[in-house]
């Protein structure tokens, strides 16, 4: 897959007020700083797209992006939507704020009706984190379809990469049958890009052959 053009629509406070849900939407999701707009902008290629920040708990709306994308051998121009969801557990957030932007995210992901699926973005640096063992297994809970996105590759070691990948996978596995797709990638040498778009690219053809 191609991205033709990517721009951003509208940061909605709540499901009710996102966009008519009038084609394919995928979101992406994590723990604060764990890289999601550098991956968006990269996807996209766009380092304007996502806003980056250094400091964590700036996106704290439902941020809609228009995306036109095509098939490498060149075919028609496909519609969708990229959302840009506020990241998870973000500590030094006021309680109260917290647990309306919990809300807001939940109620996004439960009533989403065209949401095809969900990029779950873990930072590859880290060894499993809690948090985010308990954010895909509500996922499994609610019948969201998920992937798994592990960032920031570039900032590893490969050794290091794959020994924390796999040991997020293993915890997965001690309460998964089956694991979901997953991803090790990189904003800066655009590690993944292709598979992530393709997939997308699969999903989007599985949506039209429904229709």
């Amino acid at each position: 897959m191609i991205i033709k053009k990517a721009s951003y629509l509208i940061s909605s406070p709540s499901v009710d007020l996102c966009p008519k849900g009038d084609r394919p939407e995928y979101a992406f999701i994590g723990r604060s700083n764990v890289g999601k707009s550098s991956l968006i902008n990269m996807l996209c290629n766009n380092q304007k797209l996502a806003k980056t920040s250094a400091s964590p708990g700036k996106t704290q709306a439902i941020n809609h992006f228009t995306i036109e994308s095509a098939a490498k051998e060149k075919g028609a121009l496909t519609p969708w939507y990229l959302v840009d969801l506020p990241g998870y557990g973000y500590a030094v957030t006021a309680q109260k704020t917290r647990r309306t932007w919990e809300q807001m995210i939940e109620n996004y992901l439960r009533k989403r009706e065209n949401l095809v699926n969900v990029f779950v973005l873990i930072d590859s640096r880290h060894e499993p984190q809690k948090i985010d063992l308990e954010f895909v297994n509500a996922l499994g809970e609610w019948e969201i379809p998920f992937c798994i996105v592990f960032t920031k590759a570039d900032k590893n070691k490969p050794k290091a990469t794959e020994k924390n990948t796999k040991a997020f996978l293993d915890a997965m596995r001690e309460t998964w049958q089956f694991l979901p797709p997953s991803f090790i990638t990189s904003a800066i040498d655009k590690r993944g890009k292709d598979e992530i778009l393709d997939l997308i690219q699969d999903y989007n053809k599985q949506v039209a052959a429904q229709k």
